[in-house]
């Protein structure tokens, strides 16, 4: 009798069903799509992402990347059909495998692989190629050498391709639906988180002046007066004490996350050994990150919330509160928004974008102007208000990140 180490089963399976699954080839159960759009009958190009899946191509890309006059070379593909896309990426190590679901037919590329799935389940081969069951495979017979961001890989050999399936068509049927509603359910999470983050954008647009007025559009009960304009050097000072060796923490600013330890947000350290002459940044201490990128064409103001003390590189400006009559909460509210864009790009130097870094010196960036309640009590407020607020988005974002790793633990404990 075969030892259990041998059997062709997976860690987690449905009652009922005992027999071990068996190998079959992808050949076996599907064929080749070799069709191509001669009479221009169809004129919707698709691509193929390994975030999105299969994506109609002016959507993909904001506009029509294949040539008109070339696409009656191109593969049709069906509704349902599976496409292999040989580019690699983070998210696909070997390319991505997607099936079709749109609903519609349209053409691709020949550089991509298409195929129609027979004797076996479309909703269990789908989640096949969500999993890394088939990656060694690829690995084992592709050849990513002569360009390092795609897998050349023979259709011959692509379709000896060795896929263990269960003998049951329902147990197939079963682990398709499975996975299906459990991603809609992480859909669902996702649909919410998104929702959230877009309730808390209009927010802080409503709870803060537009540039150029004094009284925001929504206000906590009991505030009336207008809103004062100040430097950001009338409250707060500059911090330029060095590590010397009292941290070896070494913090990045990401636009997204905050200020956060450098080694787990590159999965290295990309500051130097010695960080001596780095600064020293303290607890509820602020940091502007000159570096731009997309979304943040201004950078970044961040504060230390999750580390007692950190060193930063010094390119960052470091600041600190001296008003006691200012809300830090507020502060960190205000460099949510936008309203400060308008300051910094007033003051930035011409040509003002060097090597991903906005151009803006440290005098200008103080010299910054920022409108503030003259109620504390009605900074502290707002201030509240949007820490809980993000609280609550971090809690679904935890759940989201939790729904992630079961599927992820799924797909791989419920194939062979």
């Amino acid at each position: 009798m075969m030892s259990k180490e041998k059997r062709r089963v997976p860690k987690l399976r449905f009652p009922g069903f005992t027999e071990d699954w068996e190998q079959r080839k992808l050949s076996d159960i599907s064929t080749k799509v070799t069709t191509k759009n001669v009479d221009v009958h169809y004129t919707e190009t698709l691509t193929n992402s390994a975030e999105q899946g299969i994506i109609s191509q002016v959507d993909f890309f904001d506009k029509e990347i294949s040539n008109k006059d070339n696409i009656n070379g191109y593969y049709i593909v069906e509704n349902n059909d599976f496409i292999y896309n040989p580019r690699i990426s983070t998210l696909a190590p070997v390319g991505p495998i997607n099936r079709n679901k749109l609903n519609r037919t349209g053409i691709m590329s020949p550089l991509y692989t298409i195929f129609r799935g027979s004797n076996v389940d479309l909703g269990f081969l789908e989640w096949y190629f969500q999993s890394n069951h088939w990656h060694r495979y690829m690995k084992l017979n592709g050849d990513s050498g002569a360009r390092a961001d795609r897998i050349a890989i023979k259709d011959s050999t692509f379709f000896e391709m060795p896929i263990k399936t269960p003998v049951n068509l329902k147990e197939q049927v079963l682990i398709g639906e499975t996975l299906e509603k459990f991603n809609q359910y992480i859909t669902l999470h996702q649909r919410k988180l998104d929702n959230l983050k877009l309730k808390k954008k209009a927010l802080l647009q409503k709870l803060f002046p537009k540039n150029g007025e004094r009284y925001p559009e929504l206000r906590f009960p009991g505030f009336t007066d207008a809103w004062e304009q100040r430097k950001l050097s009338q409250f707060t000072a500059r911090v330029t004490r060095k590590n010397g060796g009292q941290s070896d923490l070494p913090l990045t600013i990401s636009a997204q996350d905050g200020l956060v330890d450098q080694r787990k947000y590159f999965n290295r350290q990309v500051a130097s050994r010695d960080m001596s002459n780095y600064y020293l940044i303290k607890k509820g201490e602020f940091a502007y990150n000159k570096s731009y990128s997309e979304g943040y064409p201004f950078g970044a103001v961040k504060r230390l919330n999750y580390y007692d003390i950190g060193a930063l590189s010094t390119l960052y400006i470091l600041f600190e509160i001296t008003d006691k009559n200012i809300s830090s909460d507020f502060i960190v509210s205000y460099y949510m928004t936008h309203l400060w864009y308008k300051e910094i790009s007033k003051r930035a130097a011409e040509g003002a974008r060097n090597h991903g870094l906005l151009n803006i010196s440290t005098e200008d960036f103080f010299d910054s102007e920022l409108n503030i309640p003259n109620s504390i009590e009605e900074q502290v407020k707002i201030g509240n208000f949007i820490k809980e607020f993000d609280k609550f988005i971090t809690l679904h974002q935890r759940k989201l990140d939790h729904l992630q790793l079961q599927k992820k633990a799924l797909l791989q404990q419920m194939f062979v």
